[in-house]
């Protein structure tokens, strides 16, 4: 990491490197999420503060706030308590982020923030089943149903519930942080409260979206991982009241006609 810092001397860091999975690899897996992304993390903001870049903005997430909370989550509650048993590895690892900025900020004068997007979603993410997240897993498990002419079968019950955000719309809103946003506290970057689907809610967008005729079957014997982690975007809405989300079935129906184009190279 320092080698890389100190051949390309950035100025500005976009910091989304990540050891991330979906439920079942975290469950699998605690102590790696913790261990790689506590070096990720260390290794980024340190060669950042060694090389003198003048703004990082890294990546938590909304799994990364307590489990036992009140909704709708905001930024000042990401500390109040013990995270989901699910990924606590991983959002522990998250978590110290923020602590390591307010540290370079307090001792050092760095400019370095942290954003908190909800569930992102869009072309070029991981659609692997076993391995990625909700929405990509589904479009891929809706392509496959489709091409086999067999039901579409969704782990769970398909009552949680999601923010889902476009990746392209958070994109958008990463180069306003990079160049707006000056605080060293993080920001929720997500859609309103309002905005927030079910699993089965997002399910139904893709089978309409790729035309899927067949049927669907919900195995409840596999496990739901947290019911909801509704995040407010009102601190995001006081610097940015105009800003438009593209509408989540439209941003659906782009991102499965972009794996269906590419399914060949898709990362699944």
């Amino acid at each position: 990491t320092k080698a890389l810092f100190e051949r390309h001397k950035p100025t500005h860091v976009i910091h989304l490197a990540a050891m991330v999975g979906g439920l079942f690899k975290n469950i699998r897996y605690n102590l790696d999420f913790w261990r790689r992304n506590v070096h990720i993390n260390d290794n980024v903001l340190h060669s950042a503060y060694e090389t003198g870049v003048q703004k990082v903005v890294s990546c938590l997430s909304t799994c990364i706030f307590p489990d036992k909370t009140t909704y709708p989550i905001d930024e000042t509650m990401i500390h109040n308590g013990p995270p989901h048993s699910s990924n606590f590895g991983y959002s522990y690892a998250k978590r110290m982020i923020d602590v390591q900025n307010r540290g370079y900020f307090e001792q050092h004068g760095c400019r370095f923030t942290a954003v908190i997007p909800t569930n992102v979603f869009g072309p070029h993410d991981n659609f692997n089943i076993e391995d990625g997240h909700v929405l990509p897993g589904l479009i891929h498990k809706v392509y496959l149903a489709k091409q086999t002419g067999s039901a579409l079968t969704i782990w769970g019950t398909g009552k949680p519930r999601r923010q889902f955000i476009y990746s392209l719309d958070l994109a958008r809103l990463f180069l306003w942080v990079l160049r707006e946003y000056d605080e060293v506290e993080p920001i929720i970057l997500s859609v309103g409260e309002e905005d927030e689907v079910s699993i089965r809610e997002a399910a139904e967008a893709i089978v309409e979206a790729m035309d899927f005729r067949g049927e669907l079957v919900f195995d409840t014997t596999k496990a739901d991982g947290q019911f909801k982690k509704t995040a407010s975007n009102a601190k995001l809405r006081l610097y940015l009241p105009d800003f438009q989300f593209t509408p989540f079935r439209q941003a659906v129906k782009e991102t499965c006609a972009w794996f269906s184009t590419n399914y060949a190279d898709a990362r699944k």
